[in-house]
């Protein structure tokens, strides 16, 4: 048994736990023993005086990030097994271990029995990234244990936390190699080259949560004008062209998006004259771009990430979403999505239903998506569940 510093909740204020949902909520504890400071693992201890959870400390609204629901110490051990059921999971759904596709999520926070923390690999490297502070401070641990776990499936090990961790923690935090150092920054996922900017790039450097989606665009891409909006590295479009679009064309407002979109492109398809790409505002250029692509990609950057943003979010996703359905060709396929976690499917599904009445299109769902499977929902956890998207066809 562990003998970590306690945090008591407060009467009845167990039950979500008893139902194994991670996360304690600052307004369902008591009191604290003294000392405890931010990023600390704790026991947490019920009103009639039983353990019932240990997990990382931090101040906010989620106070308590459950690490196990059994009294046990937090050390390498602990981070290696989870780190290596996490592998196992992947190797078993054809994702990891796979010639074709070296690209995926290990570790996927609350989905994965570790809250908090995110893990990317991209060929050698794998991009460890902490969103809270009991993950920075065991990120050595982490990592020892992630190399061990590995193998020589990785050589290198990038953390990058400095834009997720919470800022009044004050941490000083810098992006950098922490094992290895010196990696080909060129990932395969199902057969196709990506550079990845896990330097400087959203998220990890790439949209892992997307691969699937991305298949089946191309399915749908044979003799297609396809507009790719807000590309960001231009998956969606590299697809495309492999599926064997007529034309491609990619959108964005980031010049350094655009930059990395030709790359990828280059690196899949040198001297093609059928892509292009535009830096520019996705509404404006849907404004000046009326009847001329069958099938359009809408792939945002989050419109909420907070619960305070949700109503401007579902009317900028009701905007975005009318604007395409408004200028989609008549038989055009629309793929469009969301990522805020704070917009669940219901209501991201009534913004565009909105916009399809305003647009005054006949519209039919072809498809409704999700994220992957290296993305996993925790069952006790529903909040986990953020990626939504439609496919859609316009008559």
């Amino acid at each position: 048994m562990a003998n970590y510093k306690k945090v008591y909740l407060k009467k009845g204020k167990e039950d979500s736990l008893k139902r194994f949902h991670p996360w304690i909520f600052s307004g369902a504890i008591h009191h604290m023993d003294d000392g405890i400071e931010e990023g600390d693992i704790v026991k947490v201890i019920t009103a009639q005086g039983d353990f019932i959870a240990v997990g990382h400390y931090q101040i906010g609204s989620i106070s308590v990030r459950v690490l196990s629901f059994e009294d046990i110490i937090i050390n390498e051990a602990f981070w290696k097994e989870r780190l290596e059921i996490a592998l196992k999971m992947r190797i078993s759904l054809g994702i990891a271990d796979n010639p074709d596709n070296n690209t995926y999520r290990l570790v996927h926070g609350e989905g994965d029995n570790l809250p908090g923390l995110v893990i990317d690999c991209y060929g050698k490297t794998a991009v460890m990234q902490a969103h809270s502070v009991g993950m920075h401070v065991n990120r050595l641990d982490i990592c020892n244990a992630l190399v061990a776990a590995m193998g020589n499936r990785i050589q290198n090990v990038y953390y990058k936390s400095e834009t997720t961790l919470p800022f009044k923690a004050d941490l000083g935090q810098e992006n950098d190699f922490i094992y290895g150092g010196d990696a080909s920054n060129v990932a395969v996922e199902n057969g196709l080259k990506f550079h990845i900017d896990w330097l400087k790039g959203q998220k990890t450097g790439f949209f892992v949560d997307q691969r699937e989606n991305r298949s089946l665009l191309e399915q749908y891409s044979k003799g297609k004008s396809v507009l790719n909006m807000f590309c960001y590295t231009g998956g969606f479009s590299v697809y495309s062209m492999r599926g064997g679009a007529k034309l491609v064309h990619s959108v964005d407002s980031s010049a350094k998006a655009i930059d990395l979109t030709n790359a990828n492109i280059a690196l899949n398809f040198p001297n093609d004259s059928r892509h292009a790409a535009f830096c520019e505002d996705a509404f404006k250029y849907l404004d000046e771009n009326d009847d001329k692509y069958d099938l359009i990609v809408l792939d945002p950057p989050a419109f909420a990430k907070h619960r305070s943003a949700l109503r401007n979010a579902l009317k900028g996703y009701t905007r975005l979403n009318y604007k395409g359905l408004q200028r989609i060709k008549h038989g055009g396929i629309l793929f469009t999505f969301s990522c805020s976690q704070a917009v669940n499917k219901d209501q991201f599904r009534a913004a565009v239903f909105t916009a399809a009445a305003q647009a005054k299109r006949r519209v039919r769902i072809l498809h409704q998506l999700h994220q992957p499977a290296d993305h996993p929902i925790n069952i006790y956890h529903p909040e986990g569940e953020y990626l939504k998207g439609l496919v859609l066809y316009v008559e």
